[in-house]
Parts: C-alpha cells; structure tokens; sequence
C-alpha cells in the first residue's frame, strides 16, 4: 500500500478531488465565524459553548487535503481569534494550527464527504482542541486550571452536530469543475 496513491474511502467508492473556493470565501467565512465568537455571546450566553472558529479551520483543511494549506488556515484563524480574545496571543494560534494540519492530513486518507465521517470528525477535533489549549495553559502559561472531561464530551457532540449542518452549507459555496 503506497501512502501517496491509495486513500482510505469510508461511504463512496469515489474518488474526491480538491475542493476550489473563491478567494473572498476564503476570507469572509473564516472572519463572519471569528467575529461571531467575540460578539454573539455578548447577546446570547449560550451561543458561547459554540467553536466556529474551529469548525471553519477543520472545514477548510479537511476539503483542501493539504496539510501546508491546514496549517496555514489554522494558523491565521487562531491568530486573528487571539487579537480578538482576553487569552494571551498565540494560544488560539497554536491550537488551531495543529488542529488544522492534523485535520488536512485526515482529508487526505479520508472519504470526508459522508455526513457520520463529519460528525466524528467535529467531536474529534473539539475535543482535541480543547485538551491541546488545556495542555498550553497549564504547560506555557503555568496556570492551574482543571479539565473537564465530561463538559468537553458533551460541548464535542453539540459542535459536530452545528459542524456537520455548517459543513453542508459550505459545500454550496464550492466551485464546481
């Protein structure tokens, strides 16, 4: 089995080429998710527990199937997160950015296109997400905070399902060949 060849495919036996986006969505989703995240919980409380951000970058690194291209979506998305954010500048950054090299390499083994593939995939990176950010907070910042396993679980599957129904409405906004 040749890793650059062969692809794992769960769901179609097809095979599913690069997704292409216009450059302005490029930029205007990433940003609309970003400024959602500072300014709507301000309104609504509970709109807080949702990690646009991250489901953006997980979306546009899985699609891509480049991890260079992940890595860089993750990197800016975090970055402009963190100038938008009380943490201190560069946690966003960090986070996302392995979040979306790990996520652009799993598009590149990965059938991403199945709706159950989707949500897995949503808990799975917000999970991770958040243990990573934990991990730099108590490892780089030296503050004492707790980890909430149970919390986490249940914020993950909320943010696949709101990842798999973003994830459908991004799909609309690809070029098509």
């Amino acid at each position: 089995m040749n890793y650059s060849d062969d692809r794992l495919l769960i769901g179609s036996r097809r095979e599913s080429p690069i997704s292409r986006f216009r450059a302005w969505i490029l930029f205007a989703v990433p940003l609309g998710a970003i400024l959602f995240q500072v300014y709507m919980p301000l309104f609504f409380q509970f709109l807080a527990y949702l990690e646009l951000p991250l489901i953006v970058t997980v979306y546009f690194a899985l699609v891509r199937r480049s991890p260079v291209g992940g890595l860089t979506v993750g990197a800016l998305v975090g970055l402009a997160q963190d100038s938008l954010s009380k943490n201190p500048l560069g946690m966003f950054g960090i986070t996302k950015t392995l979040v979306g090299y790990i996520a652009a390499s799993i598009g590149l083994r990965l059938d991403v296109e199945h709706p159950l593939i989707r949500l897995l995939l949503g808990f799975f990176f917000y999970v991770l997400h958040q243990f990573v950010f934990w991990l730099l907070t108590r490892g780089l910042l030296g503050q004492q905070v707790t980890f909430d396993a149970q919390r986490t679980l249940v914020l993950g599957v909320l943010n696949a399902v709101v990842a798999v129904s973003l994830f459908h409405f991004l799909d609309k906004l690809k070029i098509r060949a």
